[in-house]
């Protein structure tokens, strides 16, 4: 391996790490709006409670549900 080689960085690579250079709270700003969304305690009993109360879903959502006839 030649002395002058040097590894590739991608343009996109480059601008995250200028920005976070740039900015070097981003990272925790980030994990802090992840918080308000994603990282929350689940709820079993209303999970459980949701899943009890789903209707299965027919196929085409659209068509009307044939008749059925007592013959």
């Amino acid at each position: 391996m030649p002395f002058f080689w040097k590894p590739y960085k991608s343009d996109v690579t480059q601008f995250i790490e200028e920005l976070k250079a740039k900015k070097p709270s981003l990272e925790a700003e980030q994990r802090a709006g992840r918080a308000l969304l994603w990282d929350r305690p689940i709820d079993r009993q209303a999970q459980a409670e949701w899943r009890e109360a789903r209707v299965p879903q027919q196929p085409y959502v659209y068509q009307t549900q044939p008749e059925q006839r007592g013959d």
